[in-house]
């Protein structure tokens, strides 16, 4: 059965972005992912202003990235992403494919949570979101 994501978002590589090697810099790939997770956000309704002016702050607390092929300067990708929640825990697998082969360029993982007034606690807000989120994967799933 073929993976089910929950969101999508093409980029294509900028020179800028590319080391001595001629491939994206290995820290450069954080960035496609945050920017796709905060796309992602937008699209279900969660703003990051909006929920740091309610006392709520959506924080990483890990990242783990497995290399598997580079992206090079004009390439086309998309950035794949499924959430999941794990108690305190909110937890990215994001996955990179070069276009137009699909072919795997990384696996990610990142798991974050959230502080409310300064305190590790779950925000209801951010988890009705994603609980929305995963009931709908799972339908299409079924």
């Amino acid at each position: 059965m073929a993976q089910v994501y929950d969101f999508e978002l093409e980029f294509k590589v900028r020179d800028y972005e590319c080391d001595i090697q001629g491939v994206v810099n290995n820290s450069v790939y954080q960035n496609y992912l945050e920017h796709t997770r905060h796309e992602f956000l937008d699209e279900i309704g969660l703003n990051f202003s909006e929920l740091f002016d309610k006392g709520i702050m959506a924080v990483v607390a890990r990242i783990d990235l497995a290399y598997k092929t580079p992206l090079k300067s004009n390439d086309k990708f998309v950035v794949r992403t499924k959430v999941d929640v794990q108690g305190l825990k909110y937890v990215f697998y994001q996955d990179i494919y070069r276009l137009p082969d699909e072919k795997l360029c990384l696996k990610g993982v990142v798991t974050t949570t959230s502080l409310i007034n300064g305190r590790l606690a779950v925000s209801e807000y951010i988890k009705a979101a994603f609980d929305a989120v995963i009931a709908k994967r799972e339908w299409v799933e079924s």
